[in-house]
């Protein structure tokens, strides 16, 4: 719709249009079985007659962890090369934040792209945690204004929260996420089969996001969470398959609900507890996980929450007893760095995370388990009350 005003030598054109975006999010076990059948069924949903084009990139942590992840793919493919080509052999890239945070892989991905003559019809297939996804998402989206992307997330964490999302990102300058793009996958392939691959840390690192998700946003999701502590601190299948799932709902639900996908505005009620993992995520040099960091992060606020005033001490200790039954770390020595005039170096994560906002701060606290809160200033007094109580309680015994 056009609107046209003209006033005093004056005009104005206010140009407004609407562009729906759908993506399917698939749920299965072992994607690169011959006779399964979720990942050409994503391919060629919109085009069932065309010969589909693909490269595939391939997270080296998971190749090295599955060493004939590689063999496997180029088999499925060549039991489907009726209905799609693999363009060359899959491209590794370094897991982890080393894929965002060398710019060689982007322009790796970039010359490897230019040099299938890759379209926008053209399919990235991305197997990997969060960072490869961020990376090579941001590879695509760069390039012909963005090629289309499946992503088969293959970590706890990028199943239930990342990999379902719209945002793909490098870092630069010594910010996470300094570029980046708002880009829809094509289609996410969730496959539980990757999750056996990992080691126990990160499995449980990946839980960090379902409390955030369950806390501000289903407080009954919350309780499921608290009565399979112990199933999911054992890495029980079923249990985690079923969590990755409702997080995934949770997620999607906000990014179609919350009237502001691309993050517009300041309101980011899912980067719960973000502001201060993001800063132990650099504090640590990465030695912390995201997930673990995010924990951190979800503890500090949800004990600040009861400092300001907006949340029941009780509802706190149920968030704190939570975090440790799941195995999460409910302290770090990085929380204890004082920069010279002696402040918490922690509190340096409110300015970038203000900065990140375009300079209104706003951040989500708890009046209640599943109702989080935006406020728009955080009291440092009462951050550093909240980390010497988290100090002193996790010297503590954990409730019986």
């Amino acid at each position: 719709m056009i609107d046209s005003l003209s006033s005093g030598g004056t005009a104005l054109i206010r140009q407004r249009f609407e562009v729906p975006f759908e993506f399917p999010v698939v749920f299965t076990n072992d994607v690169f079985a011959l006779d399964s059948s979720a990942l050409i069924d994503v391919l060629t949903e919109r085009e069932p007659r065309r010969r589909h084009r693909a490269v595939v990139v391939v997270d080296g942590g998971l190749e090295t962890a599955c060493p004939d992840l590689r063999k496997r793919i180029v088999a499925w493919f060549a039991h489907h090369s009726a209905r799609v080509e693999l363009l060359g052999e899959p491209v590794r890239v370094p897991g982890g934040e080393a894929a965002k945070n060398d710019p060689a892989v982007v322009d790796r991905l970039h010359a490897l792209f230019h040099a299938h003559h890759m379209d926008r019809q053209s399919f990235v297939i991305i197997v990997g945690g969060g960072g490869v996804l961020d990376a090579v998402g941001y590879a695509a989206a760069t390039t012909h204004r963005g090629l289309r992307t499946v992503r088969l997330p293959t970590t706890v964490l990028a199943q239930n929260d990342s990999g379902v999302g719209v945002k793909n990102g490098i870092n630069a300058f010594a910010a996470k996420n300094f570029l980046g793009t708002f880009v829809p996958p094509f289609a996410v392939v969730n496959d539980t089969a990757f999750l056996s691959f990992l080691p126990r840390r990160e499995k449980l690192a990946g839980l960090a996001e379902a409390i955030k998700v369950s806390l501000v946003r289903d407080e009954a999701f919350f309780a499921w969470l608290e009565s399979e502590a112990a199933a999911l601190a054992a890495c029980e299948p079923a249990v985690q398959a079923a969590m990755i799932r409702r997080c995934g709902e949770l997620h999607l639900r906000h990014i179609a609900t919350s009237g502001d996908p691309f993050e517009l505005g300041s309101a980011r009620p899912l980067d719960f507890g973000h502001w201060a993992a993001h800063k132990l995520e650099s504090l640590t040099a990465h030695e912390l996980r995201h997930g673990e960091a995010v924990a951190l992060g979800v503890a500090l606020d949800t004990r600040y929450s009861v400092e300001a005033g907006l949340l029941d001490a009780a509802e706190a200790e149920r968030v704190y007893q939570l975090i440790a039954a799941i195995g999460l770390p409910r302290w770090h020595k990085a929380l204890e760095r004082h920069r010279p005039d002696g402040a918490h170096e922690i509190l340096g994560g409110l300015a970038d995370f203000r900065e990140h906002l375009g300079g209104a701060l706003t951040v989500t606290l708890l009046r209640g388990i599943g109702d989080g809160v935006e406020v728009h200033e955080m009291d440092e007094a009462k951050i550093r009350a909240a980390l010497i109580w988290m100090r002193a309680r996790s010297q503590q015994p954990l409730l019986p």
